[in-house]
């Protein structure tokens, strides 16, 4: 950074002067960097619309959608049940019998002190774990290389991950209990435990170390079960592995955790709750644009040092294709969808331009015709988030090509302003160098008028003499 001299000889303040000066040559900086701030805030309160609009678009999509005008409930008459739909349900309803849960097979052995006694003889190389029926079993076999002890065997049937977990129990100084139990529920999780190889075909002839025999068994492996129509001449029967009941009735999923002495009644009815928080939703979103325009537009008013009054417009109030986006807004949410208004609906446009979202009226409407405030309402969804798309849509969208335009804008009056940076440190060694140089030439001028002076005197004196 250069240095000025400040007046050695003339005494003027050469700092201050080229400062001033400075000022003025910047003027066309100072005017850009405001350019730049203006619009660097522009382009935020466009983002922000952007994000809103983009909201607004995937809240209208979802209300235009016939999958979320298909929203359903289910409720169960008994707490031992509980229930969930999908959009894929139906309204409707069913009676059950609840006569059996879901179990998984605990099967203990008897007590024994070593391997030996639990063999009751020589240990095996191998092990067979039989699942499901014992007329078509699934097999697998299970190393016995390593096991010394009972907890080693413990350990190797677990470690065979064959759907049954083992467990060693001590049940006195000396003697312990094998306790295996089926990780799943159902008779397909039901099991025998064999020494040796057996092949599948010769399950059913073998004799089980352990297993589902009432010898050992202390919870049999059991499918849920209800019955349909109970007592009548269709009744039927229907099972599940687990505990829950899936496809019973189309989108439904039921699940009991207890048998039931009385019928159990399911209902599946319309979700009208979901509904009406759809359409509010989208109101919801529809406002938020609305009233970010409005008071990103709204003129605020000043007084000076003068008194006068300053009227200063909002940050879009001189954008056109923003005014047209809020008039379009409101002739998408507005207009009637094959005659029938919005309002009837609930969703009304208020003479202030907002909208608001009348409960009262749309369940009356969803009462007496739910097909119809679908149709209304779905309809009228579809023309906002089509206007929505067009102007959020990242790569197409109006907003969205507007918000990189102005980027690029302030870029480029970013590169501006840099390049003044260097004109004007150029500019002000030129200055600073300037005065110097006066500085210096003054000096000169000084000391040749002392010599002239000096010389003058001397003549003066010499005359006189």
């Amino acid at each position: 950074m250069s240095a000025a001299i400040d007046g050695l000889i003339s005494g003027i303040d050469t700092t201050s002067m080229i400062t001033q000066l400075m000022t003025l040559e910047a003027l066309p900086q100072t005017a850009l960097k405001t350019k730049v701030s203006t619009t660097g805030t522009f382009v935020t309160a466009l983002q922000s619309l952007n994000t809103k609009v983009s909201s607004l678009g995937d809240s209208a999509t979802k209300a235009s959608s016939a999958t979320s005008w298909g929203a359903v409930t289910s409720a169960s008459s008994a707490t031992s049940v509980t229930s969930s739909a999908s959009a894929t349900a139906s309204a409707g309803s069913l009676t059950f019998q609840v006569d059996a849960i879901a179990t998984r097979q605990t099967s203990v052995s008897a007590a024994v002190t070593d391997l030996t006694g639990f063999f009751g003889g020589v240990t095996p190389a191998t092990l067979t774990l039989a699942t499901g029926s014992p007329a078509s079993p699934t097999v697998a076999e299970i190393s016995m290389t390593g096991v010394t002890d009972l907890a080693s065997l413990a350990t190797a049937i677990n470690d065979a991950d064959a759907g049954v977990t083992a467990t060693l129990v001590k049940i006195s100084a000396t003697e312990s209990r094998l306790q295996l139990s089926s990780k799943s529920t159902g008779v397909a999780g039901a099991f025998d435990l064999y020494s040796g190889s057996v092949a599948a075909a010769d399950v059913a002839a073998a004799t089980p170390l352990m297993g589902r025999a009432p010898a050992f068994a202390i919870t049999n492996a059991a499918d849920a079960q209800i019955t349909l129509w109970k007592g009548t001449g269709v009744e039927q029967i229907v099972t599940s592995a687990t505990n829950t009941f899936a496809g019973v009735l189309t989108g439904v999923d039921f699940t009991i955790s207890k048998v039931e002495a009385d019928p159990v009644t399911l209902t599946v009815k319309r979700d009208n709750a979901a509904l009406t928080a759809l359409a509010s939703g989208l109101v919801t979103n529809l406002s938020t644009v609305l009233a970010e325009i409005t008071s990103r537009t709204k003129s605020s008013t000043t007084t000076d040092s003068t008194g006068r009054t300053l009227v200063t417009g909002g940050i879009f109030t001189a954008d056109n294709s923003v005014r047209t986006l809020k008039q379009s807004l409101l002739t998408a949410a507005s207009a009637p969808v094959d005659g029938i208004s919005p309002s009837s609906m609930g969703i009304v446009l208020g003479k202030d331009g907002t909208f608001t979202f009348d409960a009262t009226i749309f369940s009356a409407a969803l009462a007496a015709d739910p097909a119809k405030v679908q149709s209304v309402i779905s309809g009228m969804a579809a023309r906002v988030a089509e206007l929505a798309d067009d102007q959020s849509d990242p790569i197409v969208g109006a907003l969205s090509l507007k918000i990189t335009s102005q980027q690029s804008y302030v870029k480029g009056l970013g590169d501006q302003v840099l390049g003044w940076d260097n004109r004007l440190e150029l500019r002000r060694a030129a200055l600073e160098k300037s005065y110097a140089g006066l500085e210096v030439a003054l000096g000169k001028l000084n000391s040749q008028s002392d010599w002239l002076t000096s010389q003058l005197t001397s003549l003066t004196g010499s005359n006189n003499s």
